[in-house]
């Protein structure tokens, strides 16, 4: 174009900055930004707003805010992109500071906000601002829904789930396959597979994609319905859908729940015959088969054969198969493998003290704890969460933060009571056991 004698204009650098977003390439839009900015269109909004935009999605928030500062005139797309890209930073102090800076705000500005705070683990935040938009923001749309049943289903909060999926119907938004997909996703990861199997058979198979599929399969295999989770992998070759490196992780991961270690060797297979390369998770699954199994040598000599390096939650999966089945020795070079490459997660000291543990070497494993607090490294609390009337508590070990502790406590232990009564009858019951 610029050979030919041909100028650009206002319309040529927001193509040439999207592409170079695509591409990944800051390097190749500074240049662009360069080139608009000594052709005199440093005023455009139009171009400013798809440059804050390329870079953002290139992860240079600086240069996107250096734009976004410079700019005498902003509209709401300046805002909801400098937002955005904060988001996709994963800095949402900041986004959350540029939204509440924006002289009006639009579903965008919303969606932004509760899909940065969702794609970033703050799913119950996600939630709160939902719950605030529905007050004082404007009606969601489709995109703003795929977020927040992303939260619901991360949570477990199926009450809420329930809720966002009435919302969907009761508002008339459009049904899209995403839309589908994110119903499926949630119903599932919350536990209740009639109801994702009653949206997933919703849709013809002339309109679904292997995404939609993928989310049932892998919701009945994390379920332990397994025969339910490979026959529908065979309705969905009838359909004509492809399956993909996810069809065959969730097939994988099914085969695991259920030691059908036979199968898993078929579909581990089936990803090279079908043009696919393996990937770590891949791997790992089929490490992690082999491990349940008791195949824990075979899942080694599986791990030292990969072309790739093994990852942490593939030695994990094998660290498991060996504490399982009594391999102390082996366990204990996953285990030191395990905290060389993750030294700073506090599980892998955790684990590699329970191997020893495991064995009565109780000096090793004192070791092990006292080189995790040398590093200053902090066990991370567990937790748990329950929905009840549609709201998630969270509770921690020897918890008292809630109003309610002392009578959840009561119930806690007359529950402990009643079980221990109910061992004490069966071994009155059978002597022998």
């Amino acid at each position: 174009m610029l050979r030919a004698g041909v100028f650009p204009d206002y319309l040529t650098y927001p193509f040439l900055a999207k592409a170079s977003a695509r591409l990944l390439k800051p390097e190749l839009g500074g240049a662009i930004h360069g080139h608009a900015l000594k052709n005199g269109f440093q005023l455009d909004k139009f171009i400013n707003n798809s440059l804050i935009h390329m870079y953002a999605s290139c992860h240079d928030i600086v240069y996107a805010r250096r734009v976004f500062d410079e700019m005498p005139m902003k509209n709401i797309v300046s805002w909801n992109a400098m937002l955005d890209g904060y988001a996709k930073c994963g800095d949402m102090a900041s986004a959350r500071q540029v939204f509440d800076l924006m002289p009006q705000r639009d579903v965008v500005s919303w969606s932004c906000l509760i899909d940065g705070y969702v794609k970033n683990g703050d799913h119950k935040e996600a939630l709160a601002i939902f719950e605030e938009m529905l007050v004082l923001g404007p009606k969601a749309n489709e995109v703003t829904m795929v977020s927040v049943l992303c939260a619901c289903a991360h949570l477990g909060a199926l009450d809420q789930g329930r809720s966002m999926h009435c919302y969907v119907m009761d508002n008339g938004l459009p049904m899209t396959l995403v839309l589908r997909t994110s119903l499926v996703d949630m119903y599932a990861k919350c536990g209740a597979i009639e109801e994702a199997l009653y949206v997933f058979r919703g849709v013809s198979n002339g309109k679904s994609d292997v995404l939609l599929w993928n989310a049932m399969i892998g919701g009945l295999a994390i379920h332990g319905l397994v025969n339910e989770s490979l026959e529908l992998f065979t309705e969905m070759q009838i359909a004509g859908i492809l399956p993909d490196e996810i069809t065959y992780l969730c097939l994988l991961s099914a085969c695991a729940h259920s030691g059908l270690v036979k199968e898993a060797w078929y579909f581990f297979e089936c990803l090279g015959k079908h043009g696919m390369t393996p990937k770590s998770e891949h791997y790992a699954c089929m490490v992690d088969v082999l491990a349940r199994a008791g195949q824990v040598a075979e899942a080694y000599q599986f791990l030292c054969e990969m072309p790739v390096e093994p990852s942490a939650s593939l030695l994990g999966a094998l660290l498991n198969g060996c504490l399982i089945y009594g391999k102390s020795d082996l366990a204990e070079i996953v285990g030191r493998k395990l905290i060389e490459l993750d030294p700073d997660h506090d599980g892998r000291y955790i684990g590699l003290s329970n191997v020893y543990a495991a064995v009565k070497q109780w000096k090793e494993a004192r070791t092990m704890r006292e080189a995790m607090e040398r590093r200053g490294v902090k066990k991370s609390a567990g937790f748990s969460c329950v929905e009840i009337s549609g709201t998630l508590y969270s509770f921690i070990a020897h918890d008292e933060t809630h109003p309610n502790s002392k009578q959840i406590y009561e119930i806690l232990e007359f529950i402990v009571s009643q079980m221990k009564l109910d061992v004490h009858k069966v071994i009155q019951e059978y002597p022998s056991l």
